[in-house]
């Protein structure tokens, strides 16, 4: 369980705040009573889920959004000594597989000097700052084998996407061993760990090139689902799942006399690792259409298996899924008819996390 009162009236920096993530994470902590500091770039789908849960927390003095990229070091420089945070929760990245094929060089300059942009701003703090750096479930070095991976295992990456975030881990971890600590080339006030987690989804996602959007864009125009790969594999978790686990991860990092300043898996359990066929087949049980096998033998590499082991989350901050894959699916489907059928997204989500709060 979170520590509400931990949260009210805490300055929160989240970089990557109009993405799916962020605007769920920035929903959430304006629901426990935080400051807010949003700076991303400006939403890319139409419609997608920052500018329509804008509308219903707008106007508001406690929290503040800012476009900008996250290659601008002067502008993060800015930010960070306006914002003074004391929890960061870096979200701002190229999220896609696909979108890294088609821009690798983008893929890599974000992902990795983004992330030390940010670090080299936070160098600024006087005071005490948690941040919780977000990579991804896909830094592994991926085998195809049957059992999931742990923190210590050899990180790597097929695609640019992947291998971004793997190097992203590297660079941050080699910033935290040489910039952090005592010394007069160091600070004593950052506590920096990272995340790991992917495959989230939930309602308010409209990305391209995702299974779930895609499914609940073709159901509602009354189309079959497109599906390029119904044999892979992947471990699908609501994405209030491991926000949940960056939020404690943050609470820990403050709060404990031996902060976690490490990588953490954050991932459902082994029965919701299932195929994108069998997602599919689930959504259609809750919102009956068709589906078409649309694979592409030509299409750039994607991994076939993945599984995460979260059982240090659980060890050290005592976090765990609450969902099972069936109710995970089941929110998520009703989230996307309730909104079709004009409930605003603000009441969606706000269903949801109520529901996950008191499970």
């Amino acid at each position: 369980m979170l520590n509400n009162e931990f949260w009210r009236g805490r300055r929160v920096l989240i970089t990557g705040h109009t993405g799916f993530k962020g605007s769920w994470l920035l929903l959430w902590l304006h629901h426990l009573g935080a400051e807010v500091w949003g700076y991303s770039l400006a939403p890319k789908s139409d419609p997608n889920l920052f500018n329509q849960l804008a509308k219903d927390i707008f106007p508001g003095n406690r929290w503040h959004h800012c476009i900008g990229d996250v290659a601008d070091l002067d502008a993060l420089n800015k930010l960070i000594k306006d914002a003074q945070p004391e929890v960061v929760f870096h979200l701002a990245a190229q999220p896609l597989v696909r979108e890294s094929y088609l821009d690798p060089i983008g893929t890599w300059s974000t992902n990795v000097i983004g992330s030390l942009h940010l670090l080299e701003s936070l160098r600024q703090l006087q005071h005490k700052c948690a941040v919780v750096m977000v990579t991804t479930d896909k830094v592994y070095e991926n085998r195809e084998w049957s059992y999931g991976y742990r923190e210590t295992d050899n990180l790597g990456g097929h695609d640019p996407y992947s291998s971004s975030k793997a190097a992203a881990e590297i660079g941050i971890a080699s910033w935290r061993s040489s910039f952090c600590g005592p010394h007069q080339h160091q600070t004593p006030y950052l506590l920096i760990a990272t995340a790991r987690a992917g495959n989230v989804i939930g309602g308010g996602d409209w990305a391209a090139d995702r299974i779930f959007p895609d499914a609940m864009r073709s159901l509602s125009n009354h189309q079959p689902i497109p599906i390029r790969n119904a044999l892979a594999t992947r471990p699908w978790q609501h994405v209030i799942e491991p926000l949940s686990g960056y939020l404690r991860l943050a609470e820990e990092l403050m709060l404990s006399l031996n902060p976690p300043c490490e990588a953490f898996n954050f991932g459902p359990t082994l029965s919701s690792n299932r195929t994108v066929g069998e997602l599919v087949s689930t959504i259609l049980d809750h919102w009956p259409g068709t589906w078409i096998d649309n694979t592409d033998p030509s299409a750039p590499h994607e991994a076939t298996l993945l599984h995460l082991q979260i059982d240090k989350a659980y060890r050290l901050l005592g976090w765990s899924p609450r969902w099972s894959y069936t109710t995970t699916v089941k929110r998520t489907v009703d989230w996307y008819r309730s909104n079709h059928d004009g409930r605003s997204a603000f009441e969606c989500c706000h269903e949801d996390l109520s529901a996950f709060s008191q499970n």
